[in-house]
């Protein structure tokens, strides 16, 4: 699974650095927002025909690692 991490990509010139797919500039937070609004993978694919259904799934993979190692400091 850890594979699908190589579908994204930070780049300072594509951007400004946000992480996107691989050969695109779509990012990572895009596909999560539209995951989270309900919206279908078929549906993704459909408006962005140049994204493969792993790109979905690496997009919220990718997500899920910056949560798991995510610091939260309690006052």
């Amino acid at each position: 699974m850890e594979e699908l991490l190589d579908r994204i990509t930070v780049d300072s010139d594509v951007l400004v650095g946000k992480p996107v797919i691989k050969g695109t500039r779509v990012p990572v937070y895009l596909i999560v927002g539209l995951v989270a609004n309900g919206t279908s993978t078929k549906e993704i694919l459909k408006e962005y025909p140049r994204l493969k259904e792993e790109d979905i799934k690496a997009a919220l993979l990718y997500a899920s690692k910056l949560v798991e190692s995510e610091v939260t400091v309690t006052l």
